[in-house]
């Protein structure tokens, strides 16, 4: 599958992208950096993903937009910090 079809394919799709065990574990283990014995709903864990990754969606559009107005079509990490500046 070449690179724009898979972009076509993930942009048609609304299903995570993040598997949930992997992101889960994150979600332990930064609760756990913070206090211990935090027990999460399956529920809120989903609600936290859903988030993440529409935030992280959103900041790939706009390193995206970064980028092209660099007149470049591969983003950089200089395009990440930008967006991020401006989001600020």
């Amino acid at each position: 599958m070449n690179t724009n079809s898979e972009i076509r394919k993930y942009q048609k799709t609304t299903e995570l992208l993040i598997r949930k065990a992997p992101f889960h574990r994150l979600v332990r283990e930064i609760a756990q950096a913070l206090k211990s014995d935090l027990r999460f709903q399956s529920h809120a864990v989903l609600a936290l993903q859903e988030v993440a990754e529409a935030y992280l969606v959103g900041l790939f559009e706009d390193t995206n937009l970064c980028a092209i107005h660099a007149k470049r079509v591969t983003i950089m990490a200089k395009d990440i910090q930008l967006a991020l500046r401006i989001r600020a």
